[in-house]
C-alpha cells in the first residue's frame, strides 16, 4: 500500500512543483544506525534476508500478515499464499528480536480506507492466530492522511483493535507540520502511536522538513507515541520506484536522530550492497537530542 500511495503523493507532489534535486538530499555527517524495518509481504517476497542489524536494526514491522483477502500466515480464516513465511526462522534473526505484526489490510487505499470497519474485525480476530515472533505490538494498515475527511470517524473503529497499537500517517497536501499535529490530536485515540511517512521517496519534503513534522507530532501527541518511516526508494527515471542511495538515506537518517526510525522497506530496497555503503564512515549525527 506504501508503495499505491507514493504514486499518488509523487503525482501530486509533481503538479504543484514541489518535487526537489536529488542534490537536495546532500552528503553530510550521519551516524546509519537504525531501529527497525519494515516489510510490506507480497508473494514474491516471503522469504526476507539481509544483515539489517548491521545498521542497528532490532524491531520488524510486518505491514500486513492478510492481505487482499490473502493470508501469509496459516489458519487465518482466509485463503493461504502459495509460499508461506518461514516464521520460525525470522523469529530468530537479530533484525527481527521484537515484531509490530500488521494485520488485515487491502493495498488499494481508497478500498481500504472505505472497509476500515471490516478489516478491523478481521484484524481482532488475527491477533489471536499464533505465529513464533516476539511480537510487542500491533499494527493497523489502513493509512492515514488529511486529505481523507472521514479519517475521524476511524478512532471507534481502532478504539476496537489490540494493544498496543501502532497507525501510520502521511500529508499528501503538505497541510504542514502544525496543522496535521493538531488534527490528529483532536480526534486518534490517546493509546495509539503513528509511524509518520517522512515523504522524501516522493520528494514530497526533504529530510529537514520531514524533522519539523516530527517535532510538531511529538510536541503534541507525545514522543513516545511518535517514530518515523525513512523512505528507503525513489522514483525511478524508467517508472516506479529504485532504491534510494546511501547518500540520500545518510540525508534522511542524519536529521532523525532522537527518533525511532524504520526504514521502508528492508526486503525490498536495502540491498546488502546499499548496507556496506552506508556503514561505511558514519559518524555520531549532529541532530541527537535537537
Amino acid at each position: 500500500m506504501w508503495r499505491a500511495a507514493a504514486c499518488r503523493r509523487f503525482a501530486f507532489a509533481v503538479a504543484l512543483g514541489v518535487t526537489f534535486a536529488i542534490a537536495g538530499c546532500g552528503n553530510m555527517p550521519t551516524e546509519t544506525r537504525v531501529q527497525g524495518i519494515v516489510w510490506q509481504t507480497d508473494e514474491a517476497t516471503t522469504d526476507p534476508v539481509g544483515s539489517w542489524q548491521t545498521l542497528g536494526v532490532h524491531d520488524l514491522l510486518i505491514q500486513w500478515v492478510v492481505v487482499d483477502d490473502k493470508a501469509f500466515v496459516p489458519n487465518a480464516g482466509f485463503p493461504a499464499a502459495r509460499h508461506l513465511p518461514d516464521f520460525e526462522r525470522i523469529g530468530r534473526e537479530p533484525w527481527a528480536r521484537n515484531v509490530i505484526l500488521g494485520l488485515a489490510g487491502y493495498t488499494d487505499e481508497r478500498r481500504a480506507r472505505a472497509n476500515a470497519a471490516r478489516l478491523a474485525e478481521f484484524s481482532i480476530a488475527l491477533a489471536h492466530v499464533p505465529v513464533p515472533l516476539h511480537v510487542t505490538g500491533y499494527y493497523f494498515p489502513v493509512e492515514i492522511d488529511p486529505s481523507w475527511a472521514d479519517a475521524p470517524a476511524l478512532a471507534h473503529t481502532l478504539g476496537k483493535l489490540p494493544r498496543p497499537l501502532w497507525v501510520s500517517v502521511y500529508d499528501s497536501t503538505n497541510v504542514g507540520a502544525t496543522t496535521l499535529a493538531d488534527w490528529l490530536a483532536s480526534w486518534l485515540p490517546a493509546d495509539v502511536g503513528i509511524f509518520f511517512q517522512d515523504g522524501c521517496g516522493v520528494y514530497a519534503r526533504v529530510p529537514v522538513v520531514a524533522r519539523e513534522y516530527l517535532d510538531a507530532l511529538s510536541g503534541r501527541l507525545g514522543k513516545a507515541r511518535v517514530r518515523v518511516i525513512a523512505e528507503a526508494f525513489r522514483p525511478s527515471a524508467h517508472g516506479g520506484f529504485r532504491a534510494a542511495t546511501a547518500d540520500e538515506l545518510r540525508a534522511q537518517l542524519s536529521e532523525y536522530g532522537g527518533y525511532a526510525v524504520y526504514l521502508f522497506d528492508g526486503p525490498h530496497y536495502v540491498s546488502e550492497e546499499l548496507i556496506r555503503e552506508l556503514t561505511r564512515g558514519s559518524t555520531t549525527p549532529r541532530n541527537v537530542g535537537r
